[in-house]
């Protein structure tokens, strides 16, 4: 029998004076909207992967001040289990984000209405969880991951 192992991901919700940073990306054919986001490599923290990711898919050097949550989540369409771990951040201006990834197509300042209406396609429910979470004062201490690769 084999052990069973769900993909880990990061996601960072870059939130600015009511707009939050999406990037618009291609997966399974259709163009969707996504946090920043992606899966941890093996020898990462969950941290060092957020910061990678961030990175590739924006191209900002932002930090995190908390956690939205800790999310566990099964896609029917490609039957695979998730473990997202989202992190919040706040800027005090907008960024200019430009992809390091060639999978992201661009990347927008978005509000939240623009975000949850029926006509923006979402990459999965994940999305507006994880928003829906941040409204409504999900703020976790960092602290709360204890990571020893060693």
């Amino acid at each position: 029998m084999s052990q069973f192992k769900p993909n880990t991901t990061v996601a960072a919700i870059i939130h600015c004076n009511g707009k939050f940073l999406m990037v618009e990306e291609v997966d399974n054919g259709q163009v969707v909207f996504n946090q920043p986001a992606g899966h941890v490599e093996a020898g990462e923290t969950i941290y060092q992967a957020f910061v990678r990711e961030v990175t590739e898919e924006t191209g900002l050097d932002v930090r995190p001040c908390a956690i939205s949550g800790i999310y566990y989540n099964y896609r029917q369409d490609n039957q695979t289990y998730y473990v997202r771990f989202c992190f919040i951040v706040e800027l005090d201006s907008e960024l200019v984000s430009v992809p390091n990834d060639s999978d992201i197509i661009a990347t927008h300042w978005m509000s939240y209405e623009q975000i949850t209406n029926d006509k923006t396609p979402l990459r999965s429910v994940m999305v507006k969880k994880c928003l829906d979470d941040y409204k409504n004062g999900a703020y976790y201490s960092l602290d709360i991951l204890q990571e020893d690769l060693s």
